[in-house]
């Protein structure tokens, strides 16, 4: 389903889709969280354990603002020390904004591109948020093998992301190395060796980095799980997790799967943030919430949305060309949301998912075709209308838990920001004029 464009110019693959009283207090107080500041009169409120001796007599009054500390006037002497403990409550609205603050980048919806080369980006003069780059497969050719030493692609594509002031996402593609949707290697103990030693040194790679990473993990293949297992439910469907020493704690099970993927991430990586991506695929879509939270998809840091992996115009040909081959239509959606399908509709989709899994959404792979009135297009010009709704209805977006768009192609015949006529340089740049501010 997806294609990813390569620094190593010897590869390419193709895919197909958070005291008090008298006296005067001497107190040491520690603070972890949230401290609520009121007005105390008399009274210390906070948890914790305060031992003191109070000698003398009298008495005081306090009154003013506590802050974990406060101030009493009266006769007397306490000596003590607390502790106060306490979580930062992030309210979901917010989660956006606390992300996209830990990404070091403004509070706004962010742009981003991926499967694109540096040079092409520059040329241009566009400036993303995001820069993603796919890493595929598992065993011979795979990508730790694209460089030398061994997973030092990981590194170009964050310095390359460097340059550009944006923020490295890798895209791990390596279920679908034996083709699209064959689970074959799930209980094959050699292939989940290496699946699990390629996300170790992806992990390992980005801590090396040091600064702000996402992961996308594994597009398209949870929904293929989700086909396979029994009533909706990932621990049906066997695969080899606790082999792995940094899960031996996760069941053999694709729900250990994903939990291991967190795990791993969490432990190895706390500059990573990751992000689970629902298939969306139209079978499934009455019981992919719950699926989705099975995976444990909640505890990750963002959901990773999509619309569509090619330009809708590569499916409007008759007959259709051998890499836009898929039955349906409406593949162009309707942007005065009129009629089905459209934007709205959409975006209704994408509100379900951040209520359900509390997570603020990143679109991904978003088309990058330029809208027409004429079915179809040709090879690198078909026709689409997603940047140009994307970029001028932001705020939509924003409403519905967003706090980015990646654009990308899915396939190497797609258009690109070499093909649109520049059409992505000149919605990106006139957003980024008038931004979509986070709440």
């Amino acid at each position: 389903m997806k294609l990813p464009t390569l620094l190593a110019a010897s590869l390419l693959l193709a895919t197909s889709a958070c005291g008090g009283g008298g006296g005067s207090t001497a107190a040491t107080t520690t603070t972890t969280g949230t401290t609520t500041t009121g007005t105390t009169t008399g009274t210390t409120t906070g948890t914790g354990s305060n031992t003191g001796t109070t000698t003398g007599t009298g008495t005081g009054t306090s009154t003013g603002t506590t802050t974990g500390t406060g101030t009493t006037t009266g006769t007397g002497t306490t000596t003590g020390t607390g502790t106060t403990t306490g979580t930062t409550v992030v309210t979901l609205e917010k989660k956006a904004a606390a992300l996209v603050a830990k990404l070091g980048k403004s509070s706004r919806f962010l742009v981003g591109l991926g499967s694109a080369d540096l040079a092409d980006i520059q040329k241009q003069g566009i400036t993303p948020d995001i820069y993603d780059q796919y890493l595929v497969g598992v065993g011979a050719g795979s990508w730790p093998t694209w460089n030398s030493p061994s997973g030092a692609y990981v590194q170009i594509v964050a310095q390359n992301a460097d340059k550009l002031g944006a923020v490295p996402m890798f895209t791990l593609y390596q279920m679908a190395s034996n083709g699209d949707g064959n689970l074959s290697g799930l209980t094959n103990t050699t292939f989940m060796k290496g699946y699990w030693d390629n996300v170790r040194l992806m992990f390992q790679q980005i801590k090396a980095y040091g600064k702000p990473a996402l992961v996308n993990f594994e597009p398209d293949f949870w929904g293929y799980t989700q086909r396979i297992s029994n009533n909706a439910d990932p621990a049906t469907v066997p695969a080899q997790v606790n082999s792995n020493p940094d899960c031996s704690n996760q069941p053999n099970s694709v729900a250990g799967i994903s939990l291991c993927l967190i795990q791993m991430a969490r432990a190895i990586a706390p500059n990573a943030y990751i992000g689970f991506p629902p298939a969306l695929f139209g079978d499934l879509h009455s019981t992919a919430m719950s699926y989705m939270l099975k995976l444990g998809a909640d505890k990750a840091d963002f959901i990773v949305m999509q619309t569509l992996d090619r330009d809708a115009g590569c499916f409007e040909t008759v007959p259709q060309v051998s890499y836009c081959t898929r039955a349906g239509t409406g593949w162009y959606w309707d942007e005065s949301n009129l009629t089905s399908p459209n934007f709205k509709e959409h975006f209704a989709l994408a509100k379900t998912y951040y209520q359900g899994l509390q997570l603020p959404v990143l679109w991904w792979q978003t088309p990058l075709g330029v809208p027409s009135t004429q079915l179809g297009g040709s090879a690198g010009k078909w026709r689409d209308n997603k940047v140009r709704y994307f970029l001028t209805h932001t705020s939509e977006m924003v409403a519905v838990g967003g706090l980015g768009a990646v654009f990308s192609t899915g396939e190497v015949n797609q258009t690109s920001i070499n093909t649109d006529g520049g059409q992505f340089k000149l919605y990106s740049t006139n957003y980024l004029a008038k931004p979509a501010a986070l709440p």
